[in-house]
């Protein structure tokens, strides 16, 4: 939710990014890592040049068996992840 909330108030003010975190709130709940979820953040930190940030993103959605939607190139290039990713960025053509 923090890098939503960041993304959000950059681009459009921080009232919208108060209004998306509070309809966000409304309709997520939220996912606390545990430790095997941190440990395995850290893992893929360890090999990969990327934001912790997405080390828990690609953690999270391993965990859960779940899609990761992306249009960031360090997470899609990873190689070896533990999670599906989709490409979201636009296509060329």
């Amino acid at each position: 939710m923090v890098e939503v909330y960041y993304r959000v108030a950059r681009d459009h003010g921080q009232a919208t990014a108060d209004e998306t975190l509070r309809d966000l709130r409304a309709a997520l709940s939220p996912d606390l890592p545990g430790t095997a979820r941190m440990v395995e953040a850290g893992r893929i930190k360890a090999v990969a040049a990327i934001a912790l940030a997405d080390c828990f993103a690609i953690a999270t959605a391993a965990a859960h068996g779940l899609v990761l939607l992306t249009g960031d190139p360090e997470i899609i290039d990873l190689r070896d992840r533990p999670c599906v990713v989709e490409d979201l960025r636009p296509t060329v053509g």
